[in-house]
């Protein structure tokens, strides 16, 4: 084999690799199945409810910390149907406030809107996980990108949820966000 070939057959090699590695062994690989035999079930309808406190840290693309937040969460819920307001205190003084609009189906699907997606998020509950799948555009300030976002809720044994999430454009991590919520009465 002359060394071209050699080359391209390295790079198709290594982009294999690493299609496997994400698709397979990353973040994006679990399903809601993983969580099914947890000794503790998660409902939004109980754990996302009430006054809410959110503590949390977004990293940027290379793994450093580049935002940090507090955030008072709002949620209430009427049936299957809740909406959740979200107040952001930043680092760096800003603040954000959003709203969700979330409807949960009998089969623990979960359907979200909110001002600032592309189109309708969707995820589901199962055993102790909830999963969130959603395109979000960013403020004008931060530039204005969508990002595909998937969001990973894990219920703790004290009531605790821990928040991950990963932000991806074209198919690349871009930012991750890690993040508690928990009543803010027992804060």
């Amino acid at each position: 084999m002359d060394t071209i070939t050699l080359i391209l057959l390295g790079a198709a090699l290594t982009l294999g690799l690493f299609w496997a590695r994400s698709r397979y062994l990353d973040f994006v690989a679990q399903k809601p199945e993983d969580y099914a035999e947890a000794s503790q079930t998660f409902d939004i309808r109980q754990h996302l409810n009430g006054p809410i406190l959110c503590e949390g840290v977004i990293y940027g693309p290379t793994g450093k910390v580049t935002s940090r937040f507090v955030a008072d969460f709002d949620a209430k819920w009427e049936g299957n149907k809740g909406r959740m307001t979200e107040h952001f205190r930043y680092d760096n003084g800003h603040t954000q406030d959003r709203e969700w609009n979330l409807t949960l189906g009998n089969d623990g699907t979960i359907k979200a809107d909110a001002p600032d997606l592309v189109e309708t998020g969707s995820g589901s509950q199962q055993g102790s996980a909830v999963v969130l799948n959603y395109r979000i555009k960013l403020p004008e300030g931060a530039g204005g990108h969508v990002l595909d976002t998937t969001d990973w809720m894990y219920l703790m044994e004290n009531g605790t949820i821990m928040n991950r999430s990963q932000f991806r454009k074209f198919g690349i991590k871009v930012a991750e966000l890690v993040a508690t919520m928990r009543p803010k009465e027992a804060a």
